[in-house]
């Protein structure tokens, strides 16, 4: 088999044992789920960094993809707030336990798992600082402000995730209208910058 389609077939099986063990999942056992030796998974992976490493590219890219759509969706800005946060609520519902792996490490774990959704984190910050700043008006603070919420947004997302995917204390529906209400504040007072950047429509027929 070529060496891409048997790596996904690889990391389809890591998922799989992933979301019925949880991080703790061993080489072994995901060994067996693939139907192969474990010499031969370290072939595709190194060690168990390697793997950790291909399975948050997977996860972390597919998250942010998602969180990037959802940010340039044609909605009103409340509306867009809340279907930002329901994404990423979505995404980590989908894989808690890969979630977990990706965000809290396990004691004396060489391979760094548990720091490993920080780079993608980062990214969303910076995605949700460039969305405010280009479309919300702030004022002469608009860049401190949109830096600022960016990264507040994140961390808070990132914390109030992670306790409900624990605690399950309500949809995430009603979580999503929770954390969007927080922010609700200043976001609705601002007006739209005259120059937000918008879907792009159809182009012009010249011979209108």
């Amino acid at each position: 088999m070529d060496p891409e389609p048997r790596r996904e077939q690889l990391l389809n099986a890591a998922d799989r044992v992933v979301q019925r063990e949880g991080p703790g999942a061993s080489m072994n056992a995901i060994a067996a789920e693939a139907g192969i030796t474990k010499p031969i998974l370290y072939r595709h992976f190194g060690d168990r960094h390697g793997l950790i490493r291909a399975l948050t590219e997977r996860h972390t890219g597919g998250l942010l993809t998602a969180v990037r759509a959802a940010l340039a969706e044609p909605l009103e800005r409340r509306d867009r707030v809340e279907h930002v946060l329901d994404t990423y609520l979505a995404g980590i519902e989908a894989r808690p336990q890969v979630y977990r792996l990706l965000t809290h490490p396990e004691p004396g774990d060489p391979s760094s798992a548990g720091n490993a959704l920080a780079p993608a984190l980062q990214q969303i910050a910076e995605e949700i600082t460039r969305a405010v700043a280009d479309q919300v008006d702030l004022g002469a603070d608009r860049e401190l402000l949109a830096e600022a919420w960016g990264r507040a947004i994140t961390g808070m997302v990132l914390a109030a995730g992670d306790w409900w995917l624990d605690a399950r204390p309500c949809s995430r529906t009603r979580m999503v209208q929770a954390l969007a209400d927080l922010l609700w504040g200043r976001l609705a007072a601002a007006a739209d910058l005259p120059t937000a950047a918008l879907p792009a429509g159809p182009a012009p027929d010249p011979a209108d």
